[in-house]
């Protein structure tokens, strides 16, 4: 899995140095925020560097490291690298409800099982990734008030391969108080899980996995070794400067992915009239997903404090739609340090054809998903950030940040023993983050 696209799961790091110059603070974030420069004298290579903890309570863990190096030419050129390497442990919920007996689940390897106790959402405590990433990107000037860039992706994970290209188009105008930012990007993904990919809604192979014939009865329940999709970002952005304190952002992006978009670790329980499951079906998603989404940020620099606050409105044919409001307050110090607290909120309508658990007395549906992450939810993040501008330049941050996710129940009626169940638990997790600049 993608850390990123849990990676709802993370929050984007934000910076902005403590400037004195209005002025000057605004033309740096407008090209921070349109990936141009501003300097036109080459300059040593400058790095950002920063380590992430995540950890869901007794469930996933993730630690991130992440370089970033940028070199800035006299031609008003800049190349970006970033390298970041990141690892996921722990347990990850497998789709299937709690049930009040003791319930026995095969390894998405097909290699053992495991069981989950009473009345417990069920976990797959093998869940277990690394991911590293590389990004180039660069940077320069076509023309008076035309700046381009282009860049590479590479993500490799033990079951996941991603490659990408992206280009970019910035054009100034309006004595460079405005900006019109045009993108476009394309990713190649390749996806080979062990123990291959399940047929949709075959029944989870349960039994003595020492017997003679288990590997060609789980064999008959895949469908091939590997898989591949593709994603298409097409990205429009106006970037206005309002005045000398404050700086405003309007995107709309429209993403188009074709492919195979099931996850083969997730399973929904059929379950009779008592509630009780009779079996772990493996979930059938659509093989296309088209989301927009449109984005608003602004920036205020007030005399001693920076405010940012953004919306973004997202909605797709998988009829997902939400809302996400985040916000933060910078408050500047003479000392060259400043205090940054930080609320975040996130809600989110469910899939078509999200359903918690399904019923054996209805014929199956074309497509479901017990997944969460595509179900009904709210969520808030709490955070607080503290940065220092070191005596040799150099910058230091920390951030620790609360996160809390809140399934919700999308209006499913959960018969018999299910009543009784939890089948919306929540999510609590910790994130703590350093970050050095030199």
């Amino acid at each position: 899995m993608q850390l990123t696209q849990t990676k709802d799961t993370l929050v984007n790091q934000q910076k902005a140095d403590n400037k004195k110059n209005i002025a000057g603070a605004l033309a740096l974030a407008t090209c921070a925020l349109l990936g141009t420069d501003v300097n036109a004298t080459e300059q040593d290579w400058q790095f950002d560097s920063a380590f992430l903890f995540y950890g869901e309570i007794e469930r996933v863990m993730a630690a991130e490291a992440m370089v970033n190096a940028k070199k800035e030419f006299a031609d008003e050129q800049v190349l970006n690298v970033r390298l970041t390497l990141d690892t996921l442990t722990g347990a990850s919920a497998n789709g299937a409800v709690a049930q009040p007996y003791v319930q026995t689940f095969t390894r998405p390897s097909g290699k053992g099982q495991y069981q989950i106790n009473a009345n417990d959402t069920p976990l797959d405590n093998t869940f277990h990734d690394t991911r590293v990433q590389l990004n180039a990107q660069w940077t320069q000037p076509l023309a008076p008030n035309y700046t381009a860039s282009a860049g590479v992706h590479l993500s490799k994970e033990y079951d996941y391969l991603s490659l990408g290209i992206n280009g970019n188009l910035a054009i100034d105008f309006n004595q460079k108080n405005t900006t019109l930012s045009l993108g476009l990007s394309h990713f190649q993904d390749t996806f080979t899980p062990e123990g291959g990919l399940p047929k949709p809604y075959a029944a989870m192979l349960i039994g003595d996995s020492e017997s003679p014939t288990w590997d060609q009865s789980f064999a008959n329940t895949r469908i091939g070794d590997s898989e591949t999709k593709t994603t298409t970002d097409f990205l429009i952005g106006l970037t206005q400067v309002i005045n000398r304190r404050m700086l405003m952002q309007l995107n709309y992006s429209h993403s188009v992915v074709d492919g195979y978009l099931t996850d083969p670790f997730k399973v929904l329980s059929l379950v009779d009239e008592q509630g009780l499951s009779q079996a772990q079906l493996y979930e059938n998603r659509p093989d296309q997903r088209t989301k927009q989404s449109v984005y608003w940020q602004s920036k205020y620099h007030f005399d001693n404090s920076i405010m940012d606050l953004s919306y973004r409105y997202m909605w797709d044919d998988w009829n997902i739609k939400s809302h996400t409001v985040d916000t933060r307050y910078r408050f500047l110090f003479s000392d060259n340090s400043y205090l940054e607290p930080h609320v975040r909120y996130y809600q989110q309508s469910a899939a078509e054809f999200y359903q918690p658990f399904l019923n054996q007395n209805q014929a199956l549906p074309e497509f479901a998903s017990a997944d969460y992450r595509i179900g009904e939810m709210n969520a808030y993040t709490l955070g607080l950030k503290y940065g220092l501008r070191l005596s040799d330049g150099n910058d230091f941050a920390v951030r620790v940040e609360y996160y809390s996710q809140n399934p919700t129940d999308a209006g499913f009626s959960a018969p018999g023993a299910l009543a009784n169940q939890d089948l919306y638990p929540s999510i609590d997790a910790l994130i703590l983050q350093f970050s050095y600049s030199f």
